[in-house]
């Protein structure tokens, strides 16, 4: 039995669980890079009964799972995984199963990206860093206005925590009710554009989708105040990167916060790099020491359940 553990960035899936009785079993081979070109991916994995994934940073569409033939069981970190052809998979005989994904770590970095935009945190170490004092003034949080779009399961944490900082909530998303904003103590906005014009900080809680590509544009961008700021740490392509950049540069909006991007890991000559006016993280959003012993400690007892024929966390279509 071969098992191959991919994008293993900080090589931690080891040290994070107790791998033990799995390599009494099997030969585990950890990966460290992401291939992006399909060709080489499948010549890397086609010796491999076993795939563990870490969210969606490698995708594994029917044109790749159909060159794995000896594949018959895919773990994926947290409870979906939109990179992976489920379909195809349960097709033909190839188990995908799951884990569960601790919900606090991203809307904290969240308010991390939010705080260091406010108080200028990064200028501000440079200038201490290189013998100068202080360079800007800062934003409060406390009676700013924090537009939240999509208020499911993390939007819903970051409105409790922004009304730890006393921020007045309010919340827009295609299928968000009233109801739910009642629930929360947030106010509900009719339209995408009444929260944009409104909102001192917006932050997106959106899954991608069809609907949610390129939902902050150019047009809603002119919407914002030009000393607001945008938080994006859902999904990259939810905001268009030419837009942003511009809308930064021309002084449409104070700046932005993102930690997740179209292309992953952001490309060394990608423009958002240069940009100023842009705080930058290297999607962090879910990598934290607690979430990566729930998601391996989990990937070890689905694989362990798995070869024991027990039931595992199933993900269907």
């Amino acid at each position: 039995m071969r098992i191959a553990i991919l994008d293993d960035y900080q090589n931690l899936a080891l040290s994070s669980a107790d791998w033990s009785e799995v390599t009494s079993k099997a030969d585990v081979s950890v990966f460290n890079d992401t291939l992006t070109y399909p060709n080489a991916l499948c010549e890397r994995l086609k010796p491999f009964d076993v795939l563990c994934v870490m969210r969606e940073r490698t995708p594994l569409p029917a044109s790749v799972l159909s060159n794995l033939p000896n594949l018959k069981l895919i773990v994926t970190t947290g409870k979906r995984n939109d990179a992976i052809d489920v379909t195809y998979a349960n097709d033909h005989g190839i188990t995908v199963c799951g884990t569960n994904s601790p919900s606090t770590a991203t809307p904290e970095l969240t308010f991390a990206l939010m705080l260091g935009l406010a108080r200028g945190v990064v200028p501000e170490n440079t200038s201490m860093r290189t013998g100068g004092w202080q360079v800007g003034l800062g934003q409060d949080l406390a009676g700013s206005t924090l537009g939240i779009i999509g208020l499911g399961r993390l939007g819903s944490k970051v409105a409790t925590i922004a009304k730890a900082f006393d921020m007045r909530v309010t919340a827009w998303s295609q299928n968000l009710t009233k109801e739910r904003c009642a629930e929360l103590g947030v106010e509900y906005m009719p339209e995408k554009e009444a929260l944009l014009t409104d909102a001192d900080f917006v932050t997106i809680h959106q899954r991608l989708s069809d609907r949610t590509t390129d939902m902050i544009s150019t047009d809603e961008f002119k919407c914002m105040k030009k000393t607001a700021y945008l938080i994006n740490t859902s999904r990259g392509p939810i905001v268009d990167d030419a837009a942003l950049i511009e809308a930064v540069n021309n002084g449409e909006i104070a700046g932005a916060g993102l930690d997740v991007y179209d292309i992953e890991p952001l490309p060394a000559s990608h423009p958002l790099r240069r940009c100023d006016g842009l705080l930058l993280t290297p999607h962090l959003g879910y990598v934290t020491r607690h979430t990566w012993d729930v998601f391996y400690g989990e990937t070890v007892g689905a694989i362990m359940a798995w070869l024991a024929g027990k039931p595992v966390r199933v993900i269907t279509p």
